[in-house]
């Protein structure tokens, strides 16, 4: 797409050449998207959208993005040569061969997809069309004859055999809607309708209302370079070219208000006021070949032309008068305006020294004030007295007379930056690093660049630098820092004194506002300025300042300092680069880096209509899909889903603006975006809802669209089968668990039996640390039997000792033995000690009932020691026999296991024992009591050995020891 200048000539009677009113028109093109650079029609549909008919098929335009149809998308042929949108939303398409098919909700319908649509042409194609009552469609051929379309079938009219022709149609008006705007006849006179009145020449004026009425709802039939106005009763000819300048055939005609569009061969006329019998008439694309013109529902006028694309231009650009070099001005570059109203002169400074002129009869000149080289642009124009201005270029002062057109050198100064008048008349000069006060005195080799100069009374003023605020006076002559801190290294751009305050224009920093040396005010962005770089500010001595920046024009209320509205390039600007702002009455000027703009500033058109915002396509993976309300779709892993949604806004497209809501909340849940594509990655199984809205440049959201969108769960995602991967999870990590808790289980098991075996052989050494020490004691008494010569006995003992010792070996390998095992150990070895002790004791066993009941085991070798101590520390001391008694009983699962004696006592024995006897006695105790702790710790019974000195106890004056022992036991039937 781009912008065109362009301008014409105004006619009057005589041709005369004067100011021409510069429109801007955009161009678009095959790089643009459009189907083809030829362009024989355009329509617009009921939706909003412009239809343009090419040689290689259809493109549909909303403003941003061209769609296009072709033979392949639906067509019946590529070459589309007229197009007619009807009341119900169908385009029809008319085509070489024929055929009849049309675009309606997102489909071409044809004979291949629309039964309705089979029809033989007969090698005939559709001219015209029209609309009856009931929804019909009426079509004429090129063989004049008329085909009827009822939405079930479309056939050949009957009314054809009457000689029906075009005058058959537009003379049954009341029955018959044209769906085009205007016809091509070779005459006007209908043979049928001998009563029908022909005018040639208009009778009523063009400024008649009635007339731009009847021309609005009637057909228009072209006759070469004449139009009328048809209808059964009359037609009349409301315009003839030749009167106009026009001298070719009109292609095509567009009526827009009082304003008249007449298309030609050769070019495009615009009849401004034409219906306010106006006589402006303006040449616009010249040598193009016009086809179509069409008035949108918003007033922009479009212009289809052959081979050279669509021309479109705004309706807001009507309310615009542009100029530049193309259209009168030397230059497109300007850089100050002003306007003697005295003689009523337009003034504009523009580059290369060019000062234009305009005055009261459009008549445009041109005057060379800087002849110099290098830079020297008229960079300001001041009012200066009756019929004189100053101009300031970049290397002087000059003066200009409006009347006499000549102008004069006041003062040569290199690289002028402003110029001030003082209410004197005064004149001060702002250049490089100086300040002149002309034919007074100069500030000159000033260590800072000067900008802007603003006068306060005759005698004060205020300079701005690249360096800050300065204040001088004529009497000391000396710039001095002014204002606040925040103002001592500003860069300053412009200077305005304004009723007691002063304005200042920065570099980058926006609008400060001074007020008795201190700053009140400070407006930037923030404070919607349009540009933080201020290039030139003006006051309009009626409570308006106008900041031109690089980003268009900001108006500020003076007396409330705030910025009542910004003027930019999407107003209609012919650029955003603002050099200077001049208002005269109503008119407000601005020049640009690109031309000059005036316009009425109060009647600035802003289209506050919200667009209409359409569904394009969803794409959901990698599939694309029709435009839908309701999207319902399988779910694909890790697939995104996008919504393309598209906006019909002719003017400004690339400003409009997207809100979105997925998640319901239409009070905060609004998602704004510049992007007409919404995406949702990998979006999940669900109903959802999406709502968007759009809104063009300052007009309100549109309604909002919405859309249902249902992702199905595939069959893994539904409520049963997770239900079901849930159950198997669980079972699976419950297997899992037991298959932890039973290794552990085996671990502890192993561990626990490991433990138990160290323990049984940890009790099996401290029984074999009891073999030794009886075996030692037994062998002594066989020594005591040979010396005694008792060999008999000696050899008995040694039998009843092998038999003892096999016992012992085969009980020292278990860790438990049954009761009576371990009784008739026991028996045997009291035996053997009772020869060893001549027979001086005797024994008895005490065993309870209830233990022959069961079979009881026990640890080994853990009674013999308290009885072998019982013989030898109680019984053998004693002088006189002595009598041991073993008692067994059951106590809560433990063997109570008594040993009582009568010996000479536990006490008395400790007494009389040697050093020997001691350590043994000790050690078979501490064995007992480390075996009964290691017999708890692996099967957790506890056991006990206590041993009472009866005699210091409540035995009465009996003698001896009782050795009370718990001995944990396996009980078994």
């Amino acid at each position: 797409m781009r912008y065109i200048m362009i301008w014409g000539l105004v006619f009057f009677c005589t041709v005369t050449t004067t100011l021409a009113q510069g429109l801007m028109i955009r161009n678009y093109n095959v790089k643009d998207g459009l189907s083809n650079a030829t362009v024989y029609a355009a329509v617009q549909d009921k939706d909003g959208f412009i239809w343009f008919a090419t040689p290689t098929g259809v493109s549909k335009f909303d403003g941003k993005r061209f769609r296009n149809y072709a033979k392949k998308d639906g067509l019946t042929d590529n070459e589309v040569v007229k197009l007619a949108a009807d009341s119900k939303g169908r385009v029809w398409f008319f085509t070489l061969n024929g055929k009849p098919s049309f675009y309606d909700k997102t489909v071409i319908h044809s004979e291949e997809n629309d039964s309705s649509l089979g029809f033989n042409s007969r090698s005939h194609y559709m001219q015209y069309a029209f609309e009856g009552k009931g929804g019909y469609i009426w079509f004429l051929n090129t063989n004049n004859r008329i085909v009827q379309y009822n939405g079930k079938k479309i056939v050949y009219d009957k009314l054809g055999a009457s000689g029906s022709d075009l005058f058959f149609l537009m003379r049954n008006d009341s029955i018959f809607h044209p769906l085009q705007a205007s016809f091509h006849l070779e005459s006007v006179t209908d043979p049928n309708n001998p009563s029908q009145k022909i005018f040639p020449v208009c009778p009523y004026p063009l400024n008649d209302p009635a007339l731009r009425t009847r021309v609005n709802n009637n057909a228009n039939v072209i006759i070469r370079n004449t139009v009328y106005s048809y209808t059964s009763k009359d037609a009349i000819c409301f315009f003839n070219g030749v009167d106009w300048g026009i001298h070719d055939d009109i292609s095509h005609i567009c009526i827009d208000k009082d304003n008249l569009w007449v298309g030609t061969q050769r070019a495009l006329y615009f009849l401004k006021g034409y219906f306010k019998n106006e006589h402006k008439v303006i040449r616009l694309l010249d040598n193009h070949f016009i086809t179509s013109l069409l008035k949108d529902r918003d007033g922009n006028i479009w212009i289809t032309t052959f081979g050279d694309g669509v021309y479109n231009i705004p309706s807001k650009n009507f309310y615009f008068s542009y100029l530049d070099n193309t259209n009168g001005l030397v230059s497109h570059s300007i850089f100050s305006i002003s306007k003697d109203n005295k003689n009523d002169l337009l003034l504009i400074g523009q580059n290369a020294g060019i000062l234009n002129t305009i005055d009261a009869e459009n008549n445009i000149r041109a005057f060379t004030l800087d002849t110099s080289s290098g830079r020297n642009s008229v960079l300001t124009i001041l009012p200066h007295g009756d019929d004189n201005v100053l101009v300031g270029t970049d290397n002087g002062l000059y003066n200009f007379n409006t009347v006499a057109k000549r102008s004069s050198l006041l003062t040569a100064v290199k690289m002028l930056k402003d110029v001030d008048i003082a209410p004197s008349g005064k004149i001060r000069i702002a250049a490089k690093n100086q300040v002149i006060a002309l034919n007074d005195y100069t500030i000159a080799d000033l260590d800072m660049l000067v900008t802007s100069i603003a006068s306060i009374n005759d005698s004060a003023y205020y300079v701005g630098t690249n360096n800050g605020l300065y204040f001088c006076t004529d009497s000391d002559r000396q710039l001095v820092p002014a204002g606040e801190d925040t103002l001592r290294k500003v860069s300053i751009k412009d200077l305005k004194w304004i009723d007691g305050s002063l304005w200042i224009g920065t570099s980058d920093q926006g609008i400060y506002v001074m007020h008795h040396d201190t700053v009140v005010k400070h407006l930037s962005t923030a404070n919607n300025l349009a540009s933080d770089i201020c290039q030139q500010l003006y006051y309009n001595a009626a409570g308006h300042l106008y900041v031109a920046t690089n980003h268009g024009v900001s108006e500020i209320d003076v007396k409330k300092q705030v910025i009542t509205r910004n003027i930019t390039s999407n107003d209609g600007l012919m650029s955003d680069d603002i050099r200077g702002v001049y208002t005269d009455g109503d008119i407000l000027y601005i020049a640009t880096s690109n031309g000059l703009c005036y316009f009425n500033a109060d009647h600035i058109p802003v289209d506050t209509v919200p667009p209409v915002i359409y569904l394009n396509n969803i794409r959901y993976g990698d599939s694309t899909f029709l435009a839908m309300n309701d999207f319902v779709h399988l779910y694909k892993r890790k697939a995104s889903f996008e919504a393309e949604f598209g906006t019909i806004v002719f003017d400004l497209p690339d400003l409009v603006e997207y809100q979105y809501n997925f998640s319901g909340d239409t009070t905060n849940g609004w998602v704004t975006t510049m992007s007409n594509i919404i995406p949702f990655p990998d979006l999940q199984p669900g109903d959802y809802k999406l709502m968007v809205r759009a809104r063009k440049y300052k007009s309100d959201w549109s309604n909002t669209l919405t859309l249902s969108v249902n992702i199905m769960p595939r069959w893994y995602q539904q409520w049963w089968a997770r239900g079901i991967l849930l159950l198997a999870g669980l079972l699976l990590v419950l297997v899992v668990l037991r298959y932890i808790i039973r290794r552990i289980k085996q671990a502890e098991k192993r561990k626990t039996e490991y433990n138990r075996r160290i323990a049984e052989l940890e009790a099996k050494a401290l029984t074999n640390q009891m073999n030794p020490h009886f075996i030692f004691n037994s062998l002594n008494s066989v020594q005591h039997l040979i010396l005694e010569k008792e060999e008999k006995q000696a050899l008995n003992f040694l039998a009843d000792f092998a038999t003892l010792m096999r016992q012992m070996l085969n009980n020292s390998r278990k860790s438990y033995i049954s009761l009576e095992e371990e009784i008739a150990f026991l028996t045997r070895y009291l035996e053997l000690e009772k020869i060893r002790f001549a027979h001086s004791f005797t024994y008895h066993f005490t065993m309870e009932e209830a233990l022959k009941d069961y079979t009881i085991y026990i640890p080994p070798m853990i009674i013999q020691p308290i009885v072998e101590n019982a013989i030898k520390h109680g019984l053998a001391p004693k002088n006189i026999s002595g009598y041991m008694e073993i008692r067994l009983e059951m106590v809560d699962d433990l063997l109570y296991c008594s040993v009582d004696d009568d010996g000479i006592g536990w006490d008395k024995s400790n007494s009389i024992k040697s050093s020997r006897l001691i350590k043994h006695e000790s050690t078979a105790l501490s064995v007992i009591k480390e075996r009964l702790q290691i017999i708890k710790s692996f099967n957790g019974s506890v056991g006990k050995l206590e041993i009472i000195d009866k005699f210091k106890s409540d035995f009465g004056n009996k003698e001896g020891t009782l050795v009370e022992i718990l001995i944990p036991i396996v009980k078994m039937l």
